[in-house]
């Protein structure tokens, strides 16, 4: 009878921890919708490396309107790149001027160009409120601490965020082992305001081994207030 009791009390006790960690993943998932349904919004963007790893990197700073353009200001090495996106396409300020991701992409391999990268990752960009559900989506169990929503990131969602895709049909690209990944999502009346995720894990690419251990915080500003000025070179060169 008192391990029939023991089992009931244990039963009841994971359905009610389950159901609250459903309930904080909801919460997290209607801030991140009601951010993306903002006229317009501005953030920041800091990542920072392990021991071993490149340090604190230089900010990236993003700007975005409801139905208009997505701008992105990007340290990239000992430059400044510029994006402008609009529906899924965009172009990108280069040493060559301005150029569709299309056209960086599809350069020559053999001549180095420290843009063509960027420009695929940027093919398939999200905004920081799809971002966000796609990290909750990516973990398996979510709680309160000191005010912000922490989680811990399945395997596969951590491995997925250490590596990337190389170009469509090479199937070029590192492996990871040893995946490890933590979130935080910190909500303000109900809006997302800030997210940051940590991943850890051994990289393979190209034959060599690199142990990874990297920071990103987004910081989300300037809801409601945010105002974009687009270059007329950009807007022109614009895919239709």
């Amino acid at each position: 009878m008192k391990r029939n009791v023991l089992l009931g009390a244990l039963t009841l006790l994971a359905g009610s921890l389950l159901a609250a960690d459903s309930g904080l993943k909801e919460e997290v998932q209607s801030a991140a919708k009601l951010l993306g349904e903002k006229a317009n919004y501005s953030w920041k963007i800091n990542m920072e490396f392990g021991a071993g790893g490149p340090g604190r990197l230089a900010a990236t700073e993003g700007k975005t309107q409801k139905g208009g353009f997505t701008t992105l200001t990007m340290p990239y090495g000992d430059n400044v790149l510029e994006a402008v996106m609009q529906e899924g396409k965009g172009v990108l300020n280069s040493a060559a001027g301005w150029q569709t991701f299309e056209e960086i992409a599809a350069g020559n391999a053999s001549v180095p160009n420290p843009a063509r990268s960027l420009a695929r990752m940027l093919q398939n960009y999200k905004l920081p409120a799809g971002q966000a559900e796609d990290l909750l989506n990516k973990t398996k169990t979510l709680k309160k601490v000191e005010g912000a929503y922490q989680g811990e990131m399945t395997e596969a969602g951590a491995t997925d965020l250490l590596t990337f895709r190389g170009p469509a049909g090479t199937g070029a690209g590192p492996s990871a082992t040893n995946a490890l990944g933590g979130v935080r999502f910190w909500l303000k009346d109900g809006l997302l305001i800030k997210y940051q995720v940590r991943v850890q894990g051994t990289v393979h690419f190209n034959g060599t081994d690199r142990a990874v251990d990297r920071t990103t915080t987004v910081e989300i500003k300037d809801v409601g207030a945010t105002k974009i000025t687009v270059p007329e070179a950009a807007k022109k060169k614009m895919p239709k």
